[in-house]
């Protein structure tokens, strides 16, 4: 069944410039009717699943492409699932006032397939392979538009994903050479048997490789890509900043570090002090940004970037409760960010407003839009009783639980991140609900809430914000039991 819920989105895909769709919602009732049943198909996987290895392809010696569900896999695997057909049903509203559909929904089904690719790699080199695979079905997606500053977004998003990719690859033959296997196994796989004396080498080629993968998760200084690559149409910007391409970048850290480096060979390094000051610095970096943009959804673009380096300031603690942390902050952080971007372009879909200061005033106009995005903007400040205030909660107890001084001032950055967060998130907020006594309410009128396809993602995203905020300790002990090898 894994080869089915890859494959079904691919098809998908593919039959959308095939089939002669005489309505168009009949386009619409084909591609959601698919997403929805795959996304069945894989939480039925994920129920039921065993511990066999599905063997796609042999190569030679250790090196196959297979697939296997284990906790990893199912955190990843449920978060896409569950949040494609929704994503999938927004755009179909958002893409009425785009050209080109067919091509658009044609990648935008197939990158469903990718991603789960991702989550159900057995090993590094499948997942290798389709995370590179995942660069070629996006970048169509980015120049979606074809402006010139749609073409130079995609040439840059490729020209950062490729060279992270040849750093990524450079950490694969250093598992395939020193490793008993590339397989994900929790606690790394290297033979130390093999490693003699080229411990520094190896840990100088894991920080390469987290700087390959983090290309995609947007780690300074390889993070201008994320930014800029805001000119695609928001289902898109959604799709790469909460969904599938930047958590794929987290994710396969989470991976490389935990699953096939191992923490006993890296915890305590060098290179794992390193990697902590890079996502430190990131995490202050992406909200300072954040505060200056002046333009909607670049600005949420750099708070994805800070917020990321929170799910890799978890992977970088190196123990457990970090690795539990991480997937937390990887799941709420993507129900958060998709509802505010999905707020940002229903902004833009109603009113062809782009920038903050035109933004005065249209809270009276669309109260259930800007509600929602209030309701993200608290829970992106970490607000307790909503789902961010636990993840961050759940980063900072593993990291003053580590022992290790480095990770105390990762808390002193995560509180920096709150602050610089309610700034540049209630500020957006504060306009729209209160423009000021002079201000000419004449100039939004007219103007008013989406339809359904657009509300009913967003209060489903909110509903999971609330939940997880007050009941989150059946999900929370779901991740524990993950990152202590259960599953």
């Amino acid at each position: 069944m894994i080869i089915s819920v890859i494959l079904i989105p691919f098809i998908a895909g593919i039959l959308v410039p095939v089939l002669p769709f005489r309505k168009r919602w009949q386009k619409e009732v084909f591609l959601e009717t698919a997403v929805v049943v795959n996304s069945i198909l894989v939480w039925y996987l994920l129920l039921h699943h065993s511990d066999s290895t599905f063997l796609l392809a042999h190569f030679t010696g250790n090196l196959n492409v297979s697939f296997r569900v284990d906790g990893m896999s199912m955190v990843f695997a449920g978060l896409v699932s569950s949040l494609w057909p929704f994503a999938t049903l927004y755009a179909f509203e958002y893409m009425t006032k785009e050209e080109h559909e067919n091509v658009f929904f044609l990648f935008y089904t197939v990158t469903y397939g990718v991603t789960l690719g991702i989550a159900f790699a057995a090993n590094l080199l499948t997942m290798y392979f389709f995370y590179e695979l995942l660069t070629l079905v996006t970048v169509p997606l980015v120049m979606h538009t074809l402006t010139r500053e749609a073409v130079l977004a995609s040439r840059k998003y490729l020209y950062y994903s490729l060279g992270g990719a040849a750093f990524a690859f450079i950490g694969l033959i250093m598992v395939i050479v020193y490793g008993s296997t590339t397989d994900f196994i929790l606690g790394g796989v290297f033979d130390l048997a093999k490693i003699d004396e080229n411990t520094n080498v190896l840990l100088f080629i894991y920080v390469m490789a987290f700087m390959g993968f983090g290309v995609k998760a947007a780690v300074c200084p390889f993070n201008s890509w994320l930014p800029q690559a805001g000119v695609a149409p928001t289902p898109v910007t959604a799709l790469l900043h909460a969904v599938a391409v930047v958590k794929a970048g987290a994710f396969a850290i989470l991976r490389l570090t935990y699953y096939s480096f191992g923490t006993d060979f890296l915890k305590g390094t060098w290179a794992q002090d390193v990697v902590m000051a890079i996502v430190m610095f990131t995490i202050v970096y992406g909200c300072s940004r954040a505060v200056k943009e002046t333009h909607l959804k670049r600005r949420l673009a750099y708070s994805t970037i800070s917020n990321l380096s929170y799910i890799l300031f978890g992977a970088v603690i190196m123990t457990p409760l970090g690795l539990a942390a991480a997937l937390s902050h990887l799941v709420f952080h993507a129900i958060m960010k998709i509802s505010s971007f999905f707020c940002a372009g229903a902004i833009m879909h109603q009113t062809d407003r782009h920038y903050i200061h035109e933004l005065d005033g249209l809270g009276y106009k669309m109260p259930c839009i800007f509600g929602i995005f209030t309701l993200s903007s608290l829970a992106l400040m970490g607000v307790p009783g909503l789902a961010g205030f636990i993840s961050k909660w759940n980063l900072a107890s593993a990291a003053a639980e580590s022992g290790n001084p480095l990770a105390y001032g990762g808390v002193a950055c995560l509180l920096v991140s709150a602050l610089l967060t309610a700034i540049y998130m209630l500020s957006i907020v504060v306009r729209a609900f209160f423009p000021g006594k002079d201000f000419d309410y004449g100039t939004v009128d007219g103007i008013k809430d989406p339809n359904w396809k657009m509300l009913v993602p967003l209060f489903v995203f909110s509903a999971f914000i609330i939940l997880f905020g007050v009941y989150s300790q059946p999900i929370v002990n779901f991740f524990i039991d993950v990152a202590m090898g259960g599953y």
